[in-house]
């Protein structure tokens, strides 16, 4: 090597670092984005099943992931009334129906939703109050039984839907 591509390589080697280090993004991430010496408690309520059509356990599912993602990933008390923050809503629906079909016309995929209402209150910040609705999906294949899929199905849902939520509420993503 001549000692022009050493320099030349030394100084692109330089810059290549100078940039780098310029252009670094620190990142942290605690999981919520909260003022802990304004709001200090949640109010979470039972989101009771309001749709037709219904699996039993997914209530008891629901309900305790909710309330567990708020106990992992913030220092906000749980209390029974009066929250600073104020969580209820009813899981409003769950339903299948055919997703794909194959050329001789019969169901070849199904997918189940479900769909939870949510009430929001801020009792701090009051502009961030909400009343939404948070949906997710899971398909399987039709040659399966709902029984054989539907624990692993609605588990992966609850877990979707109660991030949502949690984003909604708190994470301000």
């Amino acid at each position: 090597m001549t000692l022009r591509s050493i320099l030349t390589t030394t100084v692109r080697l330089t810059l290549l670092a100078v940039v780098v280090t310029a252009c670094s993004v620190s990142y942290s991430f605690n999981g919520a984005s909260i003022n802990y010496d304004e709001t200090k408690t949640i109010q979470i309520a039972e989101f009771p099943i309001r749709a037709a059509y219904v699996w039993a356990p997914m209530r008891v599912l629901f309900n305790d992931e909710l309330k567990d993602i708020y106990t992992k990933h913030t220092k906000l008390q749980q209390v029974r009334r009066n929250g600073d923050l104020q969580l209820e809503g009813e899981i409003t629906q769950y339903q299948q129906r055919n997703k794909g079909v194959s050329s001789e016309g019969y169901s070849t995929q199904t997918e189940l939703s479900m769909t939870v209402n949510v009430r929001f209150v801020n009792t701090v910040h009051h502009e961030q109050d909400f009343e939404q609705q948070f949906t997710a999906t899971s398909t399987y294949e039709s040659s399966q039984s709902l029984n054989a899929v539907q624990e692993q199905l609605v588990t992966e849902m609850v877990k979707n839907i109660v991030e949502q939520i949690y984003n909604a509420t708190v994470a301000n993503w």
